[in-house]
């Protein structure tokens, strides 16, 4: 006996149910030892930080790297799945300085380095617990046990060898760069790390002002610019070579600007004169006096001069772009080849210095307005507006960016950018445009990588600076260290090895420098870091190398998935994984970004613990989210999730358990040889299935792997035990009833082995009570299933493919006419023009008809025997062409015949005479009615015509009310608690039509619903059931 299935279960305390199951039992360690000694599938999993709790951007990237894994151990490969921890960078060095109640790197060097160090490992792993908690809630198989940390020593040290590969390849080096800056964390930011924090919308301030020409009086340049705070570092200003521009004469004053953007300034032509006009490579070389006094020395230097740069438009402004080398790539690569210096008079938190006296100590954006004031105090402010655009912001403190000159390390990544084009046409991307496109153009356009950042918590730069000569050594390993120096560190970080030096060899002292490594270096290096990688496990390693497959978010394509890449090219020469499957972003309902502060989503652990993990992984999985599109999510599309697909696998193990335990029968496999269609119809689909779901996870389309399962179910419920009920209800235990409970019993089995690693609970809650002492302890410890081919059937699954579309067209006429299901018909008409398909159809017309209920089931030749075709011209394109003789050819296109028209429905082109004039007609000059004849009602689809006569007479109507009425006493036995085997009096009160329908067909009535006898009468408490000819009051007992 199985155990009785729970028709109301609650699929969250199930869930749990099974957990604690897994647990017990060590199911997922058991499911890695089983597979000891087998090929081994490699898996690299991204590191998040644990200062925050996982959302709906971590669940489906989770979901995908437990179901793929999953899979893949089921189909006998050894899948390691250890979880990591990113704990270095300035999200977790922000999150302290709030704790702490201190800001910027001043105030971090006042507390302690050392001290503020600690205090960073101390949150690091704030949320671990947490994380577990919910991870493994979601069903997500993963090593939390043996888990990786990026602060590390062992991690760190491999990093180290990864930078000292790189200074061994010449990769690693060291230039000033105008890089994004962000002034809160006083660091760069590299141009991947650009597109993580997003562009938001800002105002402001547009100015426009005038350069006065040395040498030429009252003469002035315009330039207009919306960094107002970037003027009192300007060195130069530019023309674009091709533009023309225009010297008006505007009062006693004399400006130069673009002729297109002449109206910006003059509403009027009469306000001023154009006195000359030439091209802006004519006016490379003119000498201006400096706007501000602070760097008017340079002028030695080739400063306060103009030139041309093709990057200048009259898109906007003025026409001339003001230069300032130090906060503008652009502007720093018109002044490159020149004797002019980079300027850039800012601290580390972007406050102005003692160069910029009158407003040192000002943050440059809040120096605006001081700037403008002084600028219109001096007379060269010409106008003043603001401008709204879309500015770049910090990922990690949402602060606005400063482009500045810098000096930091790079990785070259000119040098090895045709082996990353390269590498990445190895990868297999889902969905598959990523790799030419998104990513492809990211790498095209990629640029040099900036590693180093001036901050403290984080993997210091291994390299040790001579403070005499400037010599520098890169150290790859702790024992290089002790080699040079004596010391072992035990731990890596900057408050332990900056005290670490050692003498150079002209005398000085080697000291490492300042800087850390960005945080993307250190999870970009995590397939060595991970393994401590050249120190341990070598072998196994460069055996396995690179992984199978790896998953994160969209972001991530110009994120972790780019820095694995630039790694493995540079160290390996080689792609760092084989597989990517890349995830959407999840929005809320109503298709803005999820945000805790407006609460427009539901907690995700409060969408398991309503509706089941299973019920949400399958929401995720079965949708665009899983090929990098985004995806609505609604607490509605779960719960639909849970009843069009979850529900109707309870529904079919239910169905088979009940009446299973009935008959005290217990299958162990499927049929040998079934003698019923149905069965070798359903097991030769359930092939077909395993086929189809191993494709699409073998391409890791997890979307359409899901397709078959979905459709599966479908054929199950809805054809399979629907078209079988009568023979599990039969009282006889004959072969036909055997081999029915068989062939579901080994279906549902390979059901759910199938689903078990999308929807890991309810798989594992059926297999554990449907299982045999001599199978496997878990769903998850069984072998996916492997096709077998000796159980397809082609031909039968495409004769029930017909008989299916056509009881599905029949079906949607009922919908679309509102008859109603259980209201018998008098006859189904069936038209195809293909003979393959009427020879199916005529040999399953008892299932067309028993499934429509239909009394009759008639083949015809020809649609024109259901429908009337009429033609009339289409008088749009028709009525200019034809004029006069339109009147004419609309009576001859009235007068076509059926064929005619038919043959114009197929292609052909029809020629008419109108009075000597030849008019051919097609499709698209005719418009062509359909007009079903009387009491037909009828559909199209493919080369299949379905149609219903809906004429309902008297006995049809009254096997109708019956049929309703056996529909509702079925409803009260359920509602009663009754079992399925359970005999009834009943007891009824009706309306006349109501009784005389009875009585019509009271046999059928009492064998449906297991009554044995029918009274005319009011007892107990009796129930209201609603009929087409009134009330109904019903009562029934069990016998």
């Amino acid at each position: 006996m199985y155990k009785p299935v729970d028709p109301k279960v609650d699929f969250p305390k199930m869930e749990e149910r099974i957990l604690d199951f897994w647990e017990k039992n060590d199911t997922f360690k058991k499911s890695i030892r089983n597979r000891e000694g087998c090929e081994e599938f490699v898996f690299y999993d991204g590191p998040p930080f644990a200062t925050g709790l996982p959302h709906f951007g971590h669940f489906v990237p989770g979901t995908i790297k437990d179901i793929v894994p999953r899979y893949q151990t089921m189909k006998g490969k050894k899948v390691e799945r250890r979880f990591g921890w990113d704990c270095h960078g300035l999200p977790v060095e922000y999150e302290m300085e709030k704790e702490l109640g201190i800001s910027g790197k001043k105030q971090i060097e006042e507390y302690g380095v050392a001290r503020f160090n600690e205090s960073c490992r101390s949150i690091v792993l704030r949320y671990t617990k947490e994380w577990r908690s919910i991870v493994t809630r979601l069903g997500r198989w993963v090593d939390f046990d043996n888990d990786y940390k990026t602060m590390d020593a062992d991690y760190m040290e491999s990093i180290w060898w990864v930078v000292k590969q790189l200074w061994d390849k010449k990769l690693l080096y060291q230039s000033h760069y105008i890089l994004p800056y962000c002034h809160r964390c006083s660091t760069v930011l590299s141009n991947h790390e650009l597109n993580l924090g997003g562009y938001q919308e800002v105002r402001d301030p547009a100015i426009t002002v005038r350069f006065k020409l040395k040498d030429k009086e009252n003469t002035y340049i315009l330039s207009w610019t919306t960094t107002p705070w970037t003027l009192p570092s300007n060195l130069g200003l530019a023309f674009g070579p091709e533009i023309t521009y225009v010297k008006v004469k505007d009062g006693d004053d004399y400006y130069i600007l673009a002729k297109e953007l002449l109206t910006t300034y003059y509403k009027d032509e009469t306000d001023y004169r154009i006195v000359s006009e030439m091209k802006g490579s004519e006016l490379a070389g003119l000498k201006y006096e400096p706007l501000f006094p602070y760097f008017a020395h340079l002028k030695d230097k080739g400063a306060f001069t103009t030139f041309v740069a093709d990057y200048v438009s009259t898109e906007e402004g003025t026409g001339i772009v003001h230069l300032a080398s130090g906060f503008g790539e652009e502007d720093y690569e018109v002044l490159k080849n020149t004797s002019i210096p980079i300027v850039c008079p800012i601290d580390e938190e972007c406050k102005f210095t003692e160069e910029v006296f009158d407003f040192k100590g000002l943050f440059v954006k809040d120096a605006d307005e001081k700037i403008i004031r002084k600028l219109k105090e001096e007379e060269k402010l010409v106008k003043k507006g603001t401008y709204l655009h879309s500015y770049p912001h910090c990922w990690r403190c949402k602060s606005p960016l400063i482009y500045r000159a810098v000096t930091t390390w790079f990785v070259n990544i000119a040098k090895i950018k045709e082996r990353m084009i390269a590498a990445n046409k190895k990868i297999h991307w889902v969905p598959e445009h990523l790799k030419e496109g998104r990513f492809g153009n990211w790498l095209e356009n990629a640029r040099e990588w900036a590693i180093s950042r001036n901050r403290y918590w984080g993997n210091p730069i291994p390299l040790w600076s001579c403070d005499n000569c400037g010599e520098k050594i890169c150290i790859g390993s702790r024992q290089e260290l002790k080699e040079l120096t004596g010391v072992w560190p035990e731990d890596l970080h900057k408050h332990f090895v900056d005290d670490i030096t050692f003498p150079c060899s002209c005398g000085g002292t080697m000291k490492r420098i300042p800087e850390v490594l960005d945080c993307w270096f250190e999870s970009g290096a995590m397939p060595y870091a991970q393994n401590h990688y050249p120190f341990e496990n070598r072998e196994w390693f460069e055996t396995n190398f690179p992984a199978d497959f790896i998953s994160e978010g969209l972001d991530q394509t110009r994120g972790w998935f780019y820095t694995l890449l630039i790694l493995a090219v540079a160290l390996f020469d080689s792609p760092a994984f084989k597989n990517v499957v890349v995830s959407g972003l999840v929005l809320s309902e109503d298709g803005k970004k999820m945000s805790k502060s407006e609460r427009n989503y539901t907690d995700p652990v409060d969408v398991i613990n309503s509706f089941g993990a299973d019920a949400l992984r399958l929401f995720l999985m079965y949708s665009s989210v899983v090929k990098a599109e985004d995806l609505r999510y609604s607490d509605e599309g779960v719960k639909e999730v849970l009843k069009s697909i979850i529900i109707p696998i309870w529904n079919a193990y239910s169905f088979f358990v009940t009446y299973a335990n009935i008959d005290n029968i217990a299958p162990s496999g499927p049929p040998k040889n079934p003698e019923n269609p149905l069965d070798r119809w359903i097991l030769s689909e359930t092939e077909r299935l395993v086929s189809e779901v191993t494709g699409q996870m073998d391409l890791f389309d997890l979307q359409k792997a899901l397709d078959p399962v979905v459709n599966f179910i479908d054929l199950l419920n809805n054809w399979y035990i629907r078209r079988s009920r009568r023979r599990f209800w039969k009282s006889e235990n004959d072969l036909d009833k055997k081999q029915a409970y068989q062939t579901l019993y080994s279906v549902i089995l390979k059901l759910i082995t199938v689903a078990a690693p999308f929807i890991p609970f309810v798989t594992e809650e059926i297999y554990q009570n449907l299982k045999t002492d001599q199978m496997s302890e878990s769903v998850h410890l069984c072998d996916f299933p492997v096709p077998d081919q000796t159980l397809r059937d082609t031909e039968l699954e495409l004769k029930m493919s017909v008989v299916r579309q056509a009881v599905s067209l029949g079906r949607a006429l009922r919908n679309m006419h509102s008859l109603k299901t259980r209201q018998p018909l008098k006859a189904i008409h069936l038209v195809t023009k293909n003979r393959n398909e009427k020879k199916i159809l005529r040999e399953m017309e008892d299932i067309i008809r028993e499934e429509l209920n239909v009394k009759e089931v008639i083949h015809r030749e020809n649609e024109e025997d259901l429908i009337e075709y009429r033609a009339k011209p289409n008088y749009k394109i028709l009525g200019k062409q034809l004029g006069k003789d339109m009147r004419l050819a609309a009576q001859k296109i009235e007068a076509l015949n059926t064929r005619e028209i038919q043959s114009l429905l197929e292609g052909a082109v029809l020629s008419i005479d109108l009075n000597g004039k030849i008019l051919d007609l097609t499709r698209d000059n005719v418009v062509i009615q359909r007009l079903e004849k009387k009491n037909l009602k009828v559909i199209n689809e493919g080369s299949l015509t379905v149609a219903l006569d809906s004429e309902i007479t008297e006995d049809l109507r009254q096997e109708g009310i019956v049929r309703d009425l056996i529909r509702s006493i079925q409803n009260l036995r359920k509602d009663a608690g009754l079992e399925v085997t359970d005999r009834i009096n009943l007891y009824m009160d009706a309306p006349e039509p109501v009784k005389k329908a009875v009585e019509e067909f009271k046999d059928h009535l009492l064998n449906e619903t297991l009554a044995v006898k029918l009274t005319w009468e009011r007892k107990g408490e009796p129930l209201l059931v609603e009929s087409d000819e009134g009330q109904c009051i019903v009562a029934l007992e069990k016998v």
